[in-house]
């Protein structure tokens, strides 16, 4: 097995339980081609890293921002999307540790936004199991909620709908589409409710002023709950 003493000081992270460590580098294509060993995939470290960080970006936001919740659920949807995550592991090198089939290492695995953000979260959850909240809050305050003043200075959340159109297209080959569901209101204060579909799977709903901002509520709804929707 890969000698991660490199990442721990690339990261400044040290695990006494070096099991827990090298689980978080195990794709599930590393396992399907050696059925053999005795190991487990990092996806469980991935569901509950996901949770994890969702509530302590919540909990900074809740306690810095007055802003209405949903301003606060689109920057979080921004902060927490997987070219952010990505990049964060980038940072470490963590591609260059990952345990991967032969062919997800031939299509470029090692470098591909989704894994290395997967990749980024059962981390996130590994260190949550090892040092605890506060470490683990420590941690991302350091790496990642550094990048939220520029998220809502630029106005990055604007675009989820493109982040969720990536997302569906790398995990399910497809894109979504958009239906209005409802209108209200007179023409000059209507509200619309619109829902987006992957084929004909609900993912999420949301309401605007416009038809443009109803949407991208729906897809703010949608990578939400995307951990859900992908399993």
């Amino acid at each position: 097995m890969k000698d991660l003493k490199e990442f721990e000081k690339k990261s400044g992270l040290t695990f006494s339980n070096k099991n827990l460590l090298k689980n978080i580098f195990i794709h599930r294509s590393f396992l399907n081609e050696n059925p053999k060993l005795t190991l487990e995939s990092n996806e469980r470290l991935e569901f509950l890293g996901d949770a994890v960080l969702e509530l302590i970006v919540t909990e900074h936001m809740y306690q810095n921002y007055k802003n209405p919740e949903g301003e606060l659920t689109a920057w979080r949807a921004a902060l927490v999307r997987g070219k952010n995550l990505a990049a964060v592991a980038k940072k470490f090198n963590m591609g260059e540790y990952l345990y991967l089939s032969k062919g997800e290492e031939k299509m470029g695995g090692r470098t591909r936004d989704l894994l290395l953000a997967n990749v980024f979260e059962a981390l996130v959850g590994a260190i949550y199991l090892e040092k605890g909240y506060e470490a683990t809050k420590k941690f991302l305050t350091k790496y990642l909620l550094d990048r939220l003043p520029e998220i809502i200075e630029k106005k990055i959340y604007l675009d989820p709908k493109t982040e969720l159109q990536e997302k569906s297209q790398e995990v399910f080959g497809t894109t979504p589409t958009y239906e209005v569901l409802k209108e209200k209101g007179p023409d000059h204060a209507k509200v619309f409710t619109i829902s987006v579909f992957l084929n004909d799977k609900k993912l999420g709903a949301g309401e605007g002023s416009s038809k443009q901002a109803a949407q991208t509520a729906a897809a703010v709804n949608a990578l939400a709950n995307w951990t859900k929707i992908k399993n």
